[in-house]
């Protein structure tokens, strides 16, 4: 195979958040797989809290211009960039003004998750997919971090999995302690249909919480890396009749675990 090519979709990446153990491993990842010799490309929330002046972002105009139907109203997709000179890397934001535009990133002040959270988390990704497809850069490895990128999955293998450009991926799926207790909206199921999604594949998600979340982004996923050793006890259960490959807690020197984890699922057959 020619240079691998790895792109990271993450919830939060620092600097642009502040430091969790989560922002941490998604900013030194990406930045250890490159010296590792693979292509990478990095996305995430543009959340309010991001100071575009300091971090000089930028919108990319020849991505942006594309609206995004959720729930029958059409929402704009804005397309940022910023780069991180120590590390060579450069970091696109997925941006909208009714989603994002708020200063806290996935909880509110009093520490619930927000009532559109459904809605932020259709919206985010979905926006990715379609920002690859018109970056045109096909992905060998899509490694996604967070609840906010729990969907992906399976929008990828059901809504576009006749997409040449995705013909080759494979999911990876790390699965951190960020769980939330609030519900999300009841009208969660039928905003996330799409093309190519059948009740099936939501049959998790009818439950609209974290767990549910997880279980899809699990399912349809080719591997599994546990980063956090405080997991729910329902995905616990279900991870473990998953029959897919799983990186058990990497640890704090994680690159080339990762990096080796990463060519072992390039040799797997698809899920």
């Amino acid at each position: 195979m020619k240079k691998a090519r790895m792109l990271f979709v993450s919830q939060e990446i620092t600097p642009y958040v502040p430091e969790s153990p989560m922002s941490v491993i998604c900013r030194q990842l990406p930045q250890g797989i490159l010296e590792a010799g693979k292509e990478i490309r990095t996305f995430m929330p543009r959340y309010g809290c991001i100071n575009e002046r300091r971090h000089q972002l930028h919108e990319v105009i020849r991505l942006s211009g594309m609206n995004l139907i959720i729930n029958d109203f059409d929402h704009p997709l804005i397309i940022k960039v910023a780069s991180i000179p120590t590390a060579r890397m450069q970091v696109y934001f997925i941006d909208n003004e009714d989603y994002f535009s708020r200063k806290q990133i996935v909880h509110d002040k009093n520490g619930n998750i927000f009532a559109d959270s459904d809605e932020r988390l259709i919206f985010f990704c979905r926006g990715v997919i379609e920002t690859v497809r018109k970056l045109g850069w096909a992905p060998h490895i899509i490694h996604c971090s967070g609840w906010m990128t729990s969907l992906l999955p399976m929008y990828l293998k059901r809504s576009f999995g006749d997409d040449p450009l995705f013909a080759e991926s494979r999911l990876v799926y790390s699965i951190h302690d960020d769980e939330f207790k609030q519900p999300l909206n009841k009208d969660f199921v039928s905003k996330v249909q799409f093309e190519g999604i059948t009740k099936d594949d939501t049959k998790h998600l009818k439950a609209g919480n974290y767990s549910s979340l997880i279980k899809t982004a699990i399912d349809f996923s080719d591997a599994v890396i546990k980063v956090s050793k405080n997991i729910n006890p329902d995905i616990e259960k279900h991870l473990k009749k998953c029959g897919k490959p799983i990186l058990e807690h990497p640890g704090d020197d994680y690159v080339d675990i990762y990096n080796d984890f990463y060519d072992a699922v390039l040799e797997e057959e698809p899920a």
